[in-house]
């Protein structure tokens, strides 16, 4: 097996889990996690919140019925605005005590507009300041609980153009989920960003993107649940990102964390029969994945 996919975990969106109402039918968590067992896949983010028990001993024990380990999850919070400051820091701690109590490592911070997910909003460099001393405010917390922020760009929140790319690294060190389809449809060239900041790489979510489909999302025109039903996010290999060429990179490098499998999907046509549905999807996206001749790692080398 190439080395990296023994670093490869999964996430209830390409399983179309998701909290927005209207998404799509969620399907139940045991034939989720029994499916990503299945397909050999050895760990899973936390997906929507409420999805997964929100016990720590219940996931855990979860988790481990299927041999999952829990990575950790997305996390949207209101970095920029002085007067939610309060609010931020109770939700990082809050989210942090729950998932480093199931094992959980990395916490995938999305910087929303507002609590609702309000419009996007582009900010000013005294916004960028405020984001960056709130995020390093956010990075002491999860040291608390042994945890890493990884910030994740995203679309319709504030870190979702190239400009805003740039505009956060320049003002804050803190480290990044390197999820290549949202960069790809914000305008950020992925193998570039690789070069810029591969040092600041915590967390690899694998996307890929039909472009013609992105473009209305990232105008405003649809929404992203929109563009998710219309088939945006597509099997690994068959849209607009050079997976192979940035797994390559990423390997050639050094990168040694998690990639997580993550086609945001959505089930709209009712439940699919067992042996069907995103799980054909998934599988697909592993082997074109089994194709990508990665250099191996140096512990790999010296063992062959």
């Amino acid at each position: 097996m190439t080395d990296f996919l023994t670093r490869l975990a999964g996430a209830p969106i390409s399983w179309g889990v998701c909290e927005v109402p209207g998404w799509g039918l969620e399907l139940q968590p045991r034939r989720v996690l029994g499916e990503m067992q299945q397909l050999g896949l050895t760990a899973t983010e936390l997906g929507s919140d409420g999805y997964l028990p929100t016990d720590p001993a219940e996931l855990k024990d979860l988790c481990a019925e299927f041999g999952l380990e829990m990575i950790g999850g997305f996390v949207p919070l209101v970095l920029h605005e002085a007067a939610e400051l309060d609010a931020t820091i109770e939700a990082a701690r809050r989210t942090a005590e729950l998932m480093s109590a199931a094992g959980a490592t990395v916490f995938v911070t999305s910087a929303v507009t507002d609590w609702d997910w309000g419009p996007r909003t582009a900010l000013t460099s005294d916004d960028w300041n405020f984001t960056a001393k709130t995020l390093s405010i956010v990075d002491d917390i999860l040291g608390e609980f042994g945890m890493t922020q990884a910030i994740h760009p995203h679309l319709r929140t504030v870190v979702e153009t190239r400009a805003d790319i740039e505009a956060l690294l320049d003002v804050s060190d803190v480290g990044w989920t390197f999820d290549m389809g949202h960069m790809q449809i914000g305008g950020m060239d992925p193998l570039e960003f690789i070069d810029i900041a591969f040092d600041r790489i915590r967390h690899v979510h694998l996307k890929d993107v039909v472009m013609d489909l992105a473009g209305p999302v990232f105008a405003g025109d649809q929404s992203i649940m929109d563009g998710v039903q219309a088939g945006m996010f597509c099997n690994l290999g068959r849209g607009a990102v050079p997976i192979g060429a940035i797994v390559t990179e990423l390997e050639a490098r050094g990168y040694d964390q998690w990639y997580v499998l993550e086609q945001d999907a959505a089930i709209t046509a009712g439940e699919p029969a067992v042996g069907a549905g995103p799980l054909l999807d998934v599988l697909a996206s592993i082997e074109f994945l089994k194709g990508i001749e990665a250099p191996a790692s140096a512990d790999e080398e010296i063992h062959t």
